[in-house]
């Protein structure tokens, strides 16, 4: 038809999906100027390009359809101001949402090309780490028996999803319990902050200081020699435990389905 163009014409003109343009059909968005009753072919005329163009524009910086549809019903400068200024602010949480993602992904990595430092496996190492911060629940749990379940008490005391944990989860033997050499069981399971809101009844810090540490390939169950590693280490250098251990899994089935790269890290604060 003479100054109408077919739905595959404005498709090829706004590089944008026929299914699309049917779509917003049916939702009243942006509708032909003519439909064949016969051949039920659509039709669009040029003056509507404009508003296919707002459409795409107001889409392409996030804006929600029926956000679109409400500012092409009421179209003024105090609305569409309005609108973007909503949008502004939707974006600027995205970012920070996206800038704490980045620092997870950046963590995790810090996390594996450490772990696989394989020259400083099962190798004793004195350590000066900075002040950290986790959430910890005091529980007795059997090594590599209870773990998960205690993961999901933590998830439910702290009103955190346990995917938030990943890659961040630790277990400890009390400082009483490591002068005994009880390496049969956790006294309690903590998991890194990251900067996230906990509840404050479970935070601990972690004291800036030395560690005496040492990684391993395998994981908690193989823990109870390296700790007694770790203790003669300790007394031959006339060092005194100063806090619960710090227990890790760098590497895990979370990473990778071979336990022969399973790698976990003991530390414990020595003064």
């Amino acid at each position: 038809m003479n100054g109408l163009f077919t739905i595959g014409e404005v498709s090829k003109l706004f590089d944008i999906n026929i299914k699309t343009l049917r779509y917003y059909d049916e939702i009243n968005l942006f509708k032909p100027i003519f439909i064949d009753k016969f051949n039920k072919y659509r039709y669009y005329s040029a003056d509507q390009f404009e508003q296919l163009n707002t459409i795409m524009y107001l889409k392409a910086l996030g804006m929600p359809l029926n956000k679109i549809k409400f500012h092409l019903s009421t179209r003024s400068i105090d609305n569409i101001r309005q609108l973007l200024e909503e949008q502004k602010k939707i974006t600027v949480e995205k970012i920070k949402e996206l800038q704490y993602i980045e620092r997870k992904i950046e963590n995790r990595l810090k996390q594996i090309n450490y772990a696989i430092n394989y020259d400083k496996l099962n190798i004793v190492e004195e350590i000066e780490f900075d002040e950290r911060n986790i959430i910890l629940l005091k529980e007795k749990i059997k090594c590599n028996k209870d773990l998960e379940l205690s993961i999901r008490n933590l998830e439910n005391k702290s009103r955190k999803k346990a995917s938030i944990f990943n890659g961040k989860i630790g277990v400890s033997i009390s400082k009483d319990n490591l002068k005994r050499k009880r390496f049969n069981e956790y006294d309690s399971i903590f998991s890194f902050t990251d900067g996230e809101e906990y509840n404050k009844q479970l935070r601990k810090i972690l004291l800036k200081g030395t560690y005496v540490t040492i990684r391993f390939n395998g994981n908690h169950k193989d823990s109870p020699s390296y700790y007694d590693k770790l203790l003669k280490y300790i007394k031959k250098n006339k060092y005194e435990i100063a806090d619960d251990s710090i227990e890790i899994a760098l590497i895990d089935f979370g990473l990778t389905t071979k336990k022969s790269e399973f790698i976990t890290e003991i530390q414990i604060l020595v003064k």
